[in-house]
């Protein structure tokens, strides 16, 4: 069973494992209550960000806060996605289930540094140590998909073919 299990496929169900439940949940208050759950601590820094530096109405407020809502969903259904094809033994050692990893932690890594910049300049220090994390785990599991190569089918040897000599004549 061990020999299945690909790094790459076990360090994407420990993300998984982690991102799921804890974008999903800000997202769900977002939608919920969109400038409240905007002022919620994942979220705190793009709120003042939008609000300080991009002075946005309310209504337009409420539409940044359900798209990033719409972003973190994103995320998490692509988590979900490869979760599922992790569940398939040969879909997980052929590392076919990659690409939905590989989009979940794109999109993700997006997020997360967008939402690191905007911490770092409205000076929200705890959000900056938050999404500062969850970029260098996004990252360092996609350094993993892109060196670990999938597993390779042992080529088919073939017999080596008798020498077919020509008949001497004397």
């Amino acid at each position: 069973m061990s020999g299945h299990w690909r790094i790459g496929s076990f360090n994407g169900l420990v993300l998984a494992a982690y991102f799921i439940p804890a974008w999903t949940l800000v997202a769900f208050n977002i939608m919920v209550a969109p400038v409240h759950g905007l002022f919620e601590r994942p979220s705190v820094a793009v709120a003042l960000f939008i609000s300080d530096h991009l002075q946005m109405s309310g209504m337009s407020t409420v539409r940044a806060a359900w798209l990033l809502a719409l972003g973190r969903l994103t995320v998490v259904a692509f988590f979900a996605i490869s979760l599922a094809l992790f569940a398939i033994p040969r879909t997980r050692k052929s590392g076919a289930s990659n690409e939905a990893l590989g989009i979940a932690l794109a999109i993700g890594s997006l997020i997360s540094f967008a939402s690191m910049v905007m911490a770092s300049k409205v000076g929200e220090m705890a959000a900056l140590k938050l999404h500062a994390t969850e970029l260098l785990l996004l990252l360092g599991a996609a350094v993993v998909l892109v060196i670990e190569r999938p597993a390779q089918r042992p080529a088919a040897v073939e017999p080596l073919a008798t020498p077919q000599f020509a008949p001497t004549t004397p």
